[in-house]
Formats: structure tokens, C-alpha cells, sequence
């Protein structure tokens, strides 16, 4: 049986603002909440009940001898106790389920909103950031509505004490209703210097844990170009940056915690001090004096209340501010209207923006000075941003997007590869249990164009894997196809994922594939072999390699050479070889490593977070000390 989504339509949430997202959260179950508050108020006004009948047992059974009144208060005393405990327990048992249901819809609705976002969001935001907000923020948010149940109860208890206390003595009333906001305008500056420093201190975290990320993903780069010990001391550094950010954080959040145990405490105190002195005078009776002991003993619990939900709105509503950050992102404007209608036929495709010019049925390769640029172009050819780019003839921006998705593929060199078996996950959507929809943003191999149903046969995925010289990963499995692959392939070596990533695009057989350095994990002599092998397996369909290696370009029918966003050359590797000094500058780059394994120069890939070895390191977080590890090395 599959599991139940706790909502399979969790809304459209408020994100005009933090506060405006939590109530929210508050308005998506009304009875829920109706019911904490009920119950809550129940329970902090009950509280109040048995310092009363104490009072009237000390009274009316001990001091005046009646020891039948006497039983029958201390019965009530004890049905009053059973019936706090049960609505304690009530209050608790509601107020976490409407914690948990706003933690779930949170999480729905920020994974809803990411994977709407496809491409956008790892441009945007680091990964850091996304697993500190699925983490941290969703649970402290849901917090804050700890505020609808004892919160609510917390204030109409206070009134009801302030009221029978003024039964009692109306100085001691007016003592308790200016005393309560004096400690809440005590508290206050702190909270909101608390609100500071959280927000820095979240900001540094997300930060931090991208850093972690991007240096886990890419151990084997460092190690092979010496830079483990780098990374390690630039994290140690970022690291005890934010323990120092967390001690203002812990600082200032001590003295809230002291101020709300101590000031009630005080507060308590002189409640007590003046009842007693009020006793002595004979102003009021000995269980009078009992029971205004009891209203203010009961009076620190909503006192409490409000201040811890002080606490927890401060801390809510920073990490609501970084739930609404994400929900605010939005695709590229890739999709939109249908004003024109796809070439029937292959058909060439332009991009105003650079002047490259890629003619039907041919292999164009593209050599670009700066990374940046070729995955910029891959993104407006593919649509995944909005460009003049034309196909056909026809704007590529108005043309309807689904034909643009079946036909055109993007297929970087760190796609997402899923959990499935090797087969499985070449196959993509033919294989039914790995796929999911294309959309805008996307930009993984294998989940755009789909051939059709008996497009993944074994004959089909063994051509696949020769032309993507991948046939020995197969090979070397235990089950060969069959054999099951966790998540990202993690199991597999970086140049063997890169190869399987390349093999899965070309089984989906696109009218138009765009490879984005698909060889930058593996060592020359496969690049030579995948190189001869793509252009037949390729032929008379249009093919666009974006890369600097001589080996592909060389096998290209044209190449182009993109520098300062535009393209200065074409012709067949050869000529521009003889006649453009920059693109053979560009290219003699692309030599042996120490390793023995081919790839860019570490200025090069660093600085966008390129595969080696097939393994990213985020440049988000890890260029400078990447580049600086390569000149050390070198």
C-alpha cells in the first residue's frame, strides 16, 4: 500500500511576508487551532481553580473545624487535578498535531515550489541554503503556532487571574496587571537583538553547509590536484566564524532564558511579600493569603508562555523569512504564449545573441574562452531562459514548449542521475519507474525527449553504452543491466557516471542534442574512442558539443569559437588551429594531468564548478581556493 500524502493539495501559501506566511499556516486548519485554544485556555484557567479551592478548604474545613466541608474540598481539589491532567494532555496532543501538519505542509509546498523552479534554483541559491531551510526553518516555524493554543490561553488566563485577585485585593491586582508588561517590555530590546543575530547567524549556516556539501562532492578533485588540506583550513576558518556567530546567538538567548525564569520569579516574590504584609493586617484571611499565593504561583505559567512565545515568534519568523525566500523564486521565463509553430523538419537553429549558426543534421562544436558562456548558450538553445534564438526561421521562444522539450535535449556532464537499476536509469521515461515530466528549467540528460515504448530494448542500450565507450561499466556489474544503482550513482567512478549520463542521451535519440562537456571525466584514449563514436552515432542528426577539447572539436564538421560572448571564428578544427591564435591557445590548454586524466586547466573548471574526474566542486563555494590549489600544484 503507498504511503498517504498528509495533503495532496496543501494550497496556495501567503508569501507576501513571514508573518503573513505563519497565519497562514494557521488559517489551512481552523478546527485544529480552535480546538488548541480551546483546550489551552481550558487548562491555564483551570490552573487557577485549585489555588481557589485550597483557599476555601483552609477556611471553611480547617480554620472553622468542619471536617465534612474539609472532605469535600480536598475532593474537589483532587477532580480538579484529574481534570488538568486531562486537558494538559489534550492541549499537548493537539498542539503537536497542528505542529506536524504545518511542518508537512511546509515541506510539501516548498517541494512543490523548488521543482517547479527546474535549472533556476541551483543558479539562485546554494544547496546549503535548501537543506538548512528543509531541516531547520520548516520545524521552527511550525513552532510559532504554539502560540494559537497556550498562547491564547496564556492571555485570558492572565485577565482571569487579574480578576480574582481583585476580589481579593484590588492593589495586589493592579500590582499583577502593571507587572506583567513590565517584563515583556524588559525582554523586548533583547528579543529583537536576538532576531539579528539569528538571521546572521542562519545566513552563515546555510552558507557553511554548501561548503561541506561541495567539498564532499568533490574529494577526488581535491585530491588530485592537492587541495584537501586547503579546503580543509578555509572550512575550519568559515567554521569557527560561525561558532562565534552562534556564541552572539547563545548570548543573547541566555539572557532571554534567565529574565523569563528570574523575572516571574521577582515578580512572584513581591506578589507574595504584599499579600503577606496585607495578611498580617488583617486585611485579608490566612486562605486568602493561601490562594493569592496560588493565583500568582499559577500566574508565572502564562507569564512563561508569553515569553517563550516571544522567543519562538522571533525565531519563527526569521526562519518564515527563509521559507518565503525560497517560495518567491520563479522559473526563467522560458514557457509562454504559442505564437508560432515548430519546423516540421530538422531545421536550423541561431542565436542572435552569439551569431552562432548551427545547420540541421550536423555536428557543430563550440569552444568557448569562458565556461560561463557555453552554459549560457546551451541554456537559450535549449530554452530553459528566454532569447531571441530562432529554429527554422520561427522564434524559439513561441514555438510550444513541449515540442521543444521532445525534441531538443540538453545534456550536461552532472545531470541527476536516480536510484534504479542500470537499465532503469539509462532508459529514462521508456523505463516508467525512474522518469518524471520534463519542464522548464529542467536541464538533466534523459528526462526531455522519449522515444517510445520499445525504445530501451537491450539491442538499443548496448549501442548506447559502445558509442558512449560505457559498455565496460556494464560489464564490470554483477547483474550487468540488472544490477540495482543507488541515487546520483554514487557507487560508480566520475568518469564511468559521465559516460552513462552520455550514453542515456544518446538513447533517447533527440532531433537535437546539446552536450555540454561531455568528456572532462575521462582520460584521452576513451575521449578519442567516444569522440569517432559519437559522430556515427549521431549521424544526420543534429549534434552541438560545447567543449576545449582538440579530441571532440577535431571530429566536429564545424566548429565555432565563442569569446566575449560572441563568435569570432568558425571552420573545421584544422583551420582554426592555423588561422585563429586565441582558439589555439584555448585549446592547448586541454592537456594530460598529473593523473593521467584529461580535463581543463583548474582556472577553467574551478571557477564554474566543472567535473574532473566527473565530480563537481560547487563553485559557489570552492573556487578561489580551487584555483589557488592548482597553482600550488603546479
Amino acid at each position: 500500500m503507498p504511503p498517504r500524502i498528509p495533503h495532496p493539495e496543501p494550497g496556495v501559501p501567503d508569501t507576501s511576508g513571514p508573518l503573513r506566511y505563519i497565519w497562514w499556516l494557521i488559517r489551512c486548519q481552523p478546527w485544529p487551532v480552535l480546538r488548541g485554544s480551546v483546550f489551552g485556555t481550558a487548562w491555564m484557567v483551570g490552573l487557577s481553580v485549585r489555588p481557589y479551592l485550597v483557599a476555601r478548604a483552609i477556611d471553611d474545613g480547617l480554620r472553622a473545624g468542619d471536617g465534612r466541608a474539609l472532605l469535600w474540598w480536598v475532593a474537589a481539589i483532587v477532580a480538579a487535578g484529574f481534570a488538568l491532567a486531562w486537558l494538559g494532555i489534550m492541549r499537548h496532543r493537539t498542539m503537536t498535531f497542528i505542529r506536524e501538519d504545518a511542518s508537512a505542509r511546509s515541506a510539501e509546498v516548498l517541494l512543490r515550489g523548488l521543482s517547479s523552479v527546474g535549472a533556476v534554483l541551483p543558479r539562485r541559491l546554494a544547496a546549503g541554503d535548501v537543506a538548512t531551510v528543509g531541516g531547520y526553518d520548516i520545524v521552527r516555524t511550525s513552532h510559532v503556532l504554539t502560540l494559537s493554543g497556550p498562547g491564547v490561553g496564556a492571555v485570558i488566563a492572565y485577565g482571569v487571574v487579574a480578576v480574582l485577585l481583585w476580589s481579593v485585593d484590588p492593589p495586589l491586582a493592579v500590582l499583577v496587571l502593571l507587572g506583567v508588561p513590565a517584563i515583556a517590555v524588559s525582554v523586548g530590546p533583547l528579543l529583537r537583538r536576538l532576531e539579528r543575530a539569528e538571521s546572521a547567524y542562519r545566513q552563515q549556516q546555510g552558507e557553511l553547509t554548501t561548503r561541506a556539501d561541495d567539498i564532499v562532492a568533490g574529494l577526488r578533485v581535491l585530491a588530485g590536484v592537492g587541495g584537501r588540506h586547503l579546503f580543509a583550513r578555509r572550512y575550519a576558518a568559515r567554521s569557527r566564524a560561525l561558532r562565534g556567530e552562534g556564541y552572539r546567538v547563545g548570548a543573547v538567548a541566555s539572557w532571554i532564558d534567565a529574565l523569563t525564569l528570574t523575572m516571574p520569579g521577582l515578580f512572584l516574590a513581591a506578589v507574595v511579600w504584599l499579600a503577606a504584609r496585607t495578611a498580617a493586617n488583617g486585611d485579608i484571611t490566612i486562605g486568602q493569603l493561601v490562594a493569592v499565593y496560588g493565583y500568582t504561583a499559577v500566574l508565572v505559567v502564562p507569564v512563561w508562555f508569553l515569553l517563550e512565545g516571544g522567543y519562538m515568534l522571533i525565531q519563527g519568523r526569521v526562519a518564515a523569512r527563509r521559507i518565503v525566500g525560497l517560495l518567491r523564486l520563479t522559473p526563467d521565463p522560458a514557457g509562454g504564449p504559442v505564437t508560432a509553430t515548430a519546423p516540421r523538419q530538422p531545421a536550423e537553429l541561431r542565436d542572435p545573441a552569439t551569431g552562432l549558426v548551427v545547420p540541421p543534421g550536423r555536428l557543430v562544436g563550440v569552444a568557448a574562452d569562458d565556461p560561463a558562456e557555453a552554459v549560457a548558450l546551451a541554456d537559450r538553445l535549449g530554452r530553459y531562459v528566454a532569447s531571441d534564438v530562432t529554429w527554422g526561421g520561427v522564434p524559439l521562444a513561441g514555438v510550444d514548449l513541449d515540442d521543444v522539450r521532445a525534441r531538443i535535449l540538453v545534456a550536461d556532464h552532472d545531470s541527476h542521475l536516480f536510484a534504479g537499476t542500470l537499465r532503469e536509469l539509462l532508459r529514462g521515461r521508456a523505463a516508467g519507474g525512474n522518469a518524471r515530466p520534463a519542464a522548464a528549467g529542467d536541464n538533466a540528460a534523459g528526462t526531455g525527449p522519449a522515444r517510445d515504448e520499445t525504445a530501451g530494448d537491450d539491442a538499443d542500450i548496448r549501442a548506447a553504452l559502445h558509442a558512449a565507450s560505457a559498455q565496460d561499466v556494464a560489464d564490470a556489474l554483477p547483474d550487468g543491466l540488472d544490477t540495482p544503482i543507488g541515487a546520483r550513482a554514487r557507487t560508480l567512478s566520475g568518469g564511468q557516471r559521465q559516460r552513462v549520463r552520455l550514453a542515456r542521451a544518446l538513447l533517447a535519440e533527440p532531433e537535437v542534442l546539446i552536450l555540454v562537456d561531455p568528456t572532462s571525466a575521462v582520460d584521452a584514449h576513451t575521449e578519442a574512442r567516444i569522440a569517432q563514436r559519437l559522430r556515427g552515432a549521431r549521424a544526420g542528426r543534429t549534434t552541438i558539443v560545447l567543449a576545449t577539447s582538440p579530441l571532440v572539436l577535431g571530429h566536429a564538421d564545424t566548429v565555432a569559437h565563442l569569446s566575449a560572448g560572441r563568435v569570432v571564428a568558425t571552420g573545421t578544427h584544422a583551420d582554426l588551429l592555423a588561422r585563429d591564435p586565441g582558439y589555439r591557445a584555448l585549446v592547448s590548454r586541454t592537456g594530460g594531468t598529473a593523473d593521467g586524466e584529461h580535463g581543463e586547466s583548474v582556472e577553467g573548471w574551478a571557477a564554474e564548478g566543472t567535473a574532473v574526474e566527473g565530480t563537481a566542486v560547487g563553485g559557489r563555494a570552492a573556487d578561489d581556493e580551487a584555483v589557488e590549489a592548482g597553482r600550488a600544484r603546479r
